[in-house]
């Protein structure tokens, strides 16, 4: 065994501390883009994994290399020191032999042992990289005439296992859906199996209309199989990323209990689809009380099963929160008021431990935002408790910040959330400028639920705690902000001072700081210096790898923002003005920091519009004016006239006349 390692390693290319070129990182990231795109989609992962986890393969896919290491494991290879070779060669050829001979006997006493060889050499041909897609064909077909009848008893072997998986992958819809009726009866078993459960997933996702009989086989195991190890992981995916509604609400129904399945039987065939699709909600339609009350104890109780077995890993998965979800939905509809709280308090206490692997999908962060705005005091604080030590990773997930931002809204001790949430968040500001996720994370800080950095749905899934937020929340909504804005602004300020300026050359980084000096509050002339010492360099930059940055269009609108006093809203065509910003202040600062040559520069340059609004700003200062005036003398104004054509040239022009 130890020669057999000791082999794979020297086939392995030495490693090299040569640098790659440009054209290699490029091509090797298109590599990646493309073998992602391959893979297909991927359930989203728990922000509680380690950052490593994150950008593994899916299972799906990891496997091969995994059986690959162990095909090569298959042949065992005898132990042979040196001293052996070198005194007889032929004692050591002897010995092959002999170990060969052993290896052949026990792969032939092996079931199907034939069958398997056949197998293995039209496989090594079907699974090759470089094939045409008629020759890829052309072995497929034949590696379908080989196991053709016998997939149900070669598909649980490993290395058998993989050939079917080569036929599915590679083979065409017929193929498929003749693998997948012929190992009908044995999905649930499949999925169970270390090797054979990637195959289950690839029929769940490539053949759609077998799919509704392959999930309905694992009805009435869906709680043991998804706190089975190897199970557990095909029901997340088909759930996540493959079911439509009336396949999910197959798998949902053995969480509702046994009345639920028994009442759905009864139904006809379409009523019973029409209310599966509703989920909990269809089941609890027109039920009495006591029948409801059942249900709901039965949803409860298989909750806390998952709960309660936590390291088993289906905490994190969606179908979970679903259900979750569900219940407190359902738990909200109730008349008693008592009883509501009792049951939602209930089950907080059952998963208050484990609610930060819940956030990263849709039902999990509606579940967590919904015990923040129903919860105490006490409850709010245990929360944040549980989910601070994963804040970044928060910020950077679509669902997991609407969390954060709900956190921010409705909890009143505003010193907590300063202190637990909102520096943990400044602190990795500068990680976070570079995702859409994590710039409108910063940006909530400063200037929440804004129409500029989120969109109208985002907007109304922030919207839907509101209504609860103003039963449970005694502080003033107003107030609460600006108590949060005021925390965040002296750091997200001094970040701008120190980092701005590298931060303003990415476009997405260009509108964090213009938020930050639009609408925080405190000292801004560190910042805005820090800003303006940058122009005051010579223009054109004499590095074209590092372009001035008035020659970048994103860093240009973001001096014309902060020379405005806002951003130009296209509904009302003005520029909406920021009460925590003063544009000639900053008009001010402009003349004193850049200074008349690099001014003059950027005019009859990139930076013609720029000029045109700190013109405009002129118009509210007198010494402002007296100095612009004298800038643009006669021959200034001459220069410009030469080409008139040049965008923003005629405005420059008007405002320079009007000083």
């Amino acid at each position: 065994m130890a020669a057999s390692s000791e082999k794979r390693k020297q086939k392995r290319p030495a490693a090299t501390s040569e640098p790659k070129t440009k054209k290699a990182r490029v091509e090797g990231s298109a590599a990646t883009v493309k073998s992602s795109a391959d893979k297909g989609k991927k359930r989203s992962q728990p922000v509680t994994l380690p950052v490593q986890e994150e950008n593994e393969a899916s299972s799906d896919e990891g496997s091969e290399q995994e059986l690959e290491e162990e095909d090569d494991m298959d042949v065992d290879v005898p132990e042979e020191g040196p001293s052996q070779s070198t005194k007889d060669p032929n004692a050591a050829r002897e010995s092959h032999k002999v170990q060969r001979a052993l290896l052949e006997q026990r792969k032939a006493a092996k079931p199907h042992s034939d069958l398997l060889v056949e197998a293995k050499r039209a496989w090594s041909l079907a699974r090759q990289k470089s094939i045409t897609k008629e020759e890829r064909t052309k072995y497929i077909n034949a590696l379908m005439e080989v196991v053709r009848g016998k997939v149900k008893d070669i598909v649980f072997k490993h290395d058998a296992s993989r050939i079917v998986q080569t036929i599915v992958k590679y083979g065409g819809q017929k193929e498929r859906n003749e693998i997948a009726i012929e190992l009908k009866g044995k999905y649930k078993e499949l999925a169970q199996n270390k090797y054979s459960k990637f195959l289950i997933t690839k029929l769940i996702r490539l053949c759609p209309a077998h799919r509704t009989s392959m999930l309905q086989e694992f009805q009435g195991s869906v709680m043991r199989l998804l706190l089975h190890r190897e199970a557990s992981s095909v029901l997340a995916d088909a759930f996540e990323l493959y079911a439509n509604a009336y396949e999910r609400s197959i798998l949902l129904k053995d969480f509702y209990g046994k009345e639920a399945a028994l009442f759905s039987i009864t139904l006809g065939s379409d009523e019973e689809k029409e209310k599966s699709k509703k989920g909990l909600k269809g089941i609890l339609e027109g039920a009495d009380k006591e029948r409801r009350k059942r249900v709901m104890n039965a949803v409860k109780e298989n909750l806390t099963t998952i709960f309660n077995n936590s390291d088993k890993g289906a905490v994190s998965h969606a179908i979970v929160h679903r259900v979750l979800w569900e219940y407190l939905a359902a738990v909200n509809e109730g008349e008693d008021a008592t009883e509501k709280e009792k049951l939602r308090r209930e089950m907080f206490e059952t998963c208050q431990e484990v609610l930060a692997e819940m956030v990263h999908t849709k039902d999990g962060s509606r579940v967590v935002r919904e015990f923040i705005a129903q919860g105490t005091a006490k409850d709010r604080k245990q929360i944040v408790k549980t989910i601070k030590p994963h804040i970044e990773r928060m910020c950077k997930d679509d669902e997991a910040q609407l969390v954060l931002f709900t956190a921010l809204d409705v909890i009143d001790d505003t010193k907590l959330t300063a202190k637990s949430l909102v520096v943990d968040v400044v602190a990795s500001a500068h990680d976070l400028y570079m995702s859409p996720q994590g710039r409108r994370s910063l940006i909530y800080l400063v200037s929440p639920r804004t129409r500029r950095h989120f969109t109208p749905a985002q907007i109304a899934l922030l919207a839907e705690t509101d209504s609860i937020r103003a039963q449970t929340s005694k502080k003033d909504e107003q107030l609460r902000t600006e108590e949060i804005r005021k925390a965040a602004s002296e750091p997200l300020l001094s970040w701008v001072a120190e980092k701005g300026v590298s931060v303003a050359r990415d476009p997405g980084g260009s509108l964090v700081v213009g938020e930050i000096l639009l609408y925080a509050e405190g000292d801004k002339s560190a910042a805005s210096t820090a800003l303006l010492q940058a122009l005051a360099s010579p223009y054109p930059s004499d590095d074209s790898a590092t372009p001035h940055l008035i020659s970048l269009a994103h860093v240009s609108r973001l001096y014309k923002t902060l020379l405005q006093g806002g951003p130009f809203s296209h509904q009302t065509n003005t520029v909406v003005r920021s009460p925590l910003w003063s544009p000639l202040d900053f008009a001010l600062e402009f003349v004193k920091v850049v200074g008349k040559d690099s001014t003059l520069a950027m005019a009859k340059d990139d930076g013609a519009f720029i000029v045109v609004v700190l013109c405009e700003r002129a118009q509210e200062s007198a010494e402002l004016k007296k100095e612009l005036k004298a800038w643009f003398d006669a021959t200034a104004v001459k220069e410009l006239e030469q080409d008139k054509e040049r965008r923003g040239r005629t405005m420059l022009l008007q405002q320079i006349a009007a000083l």
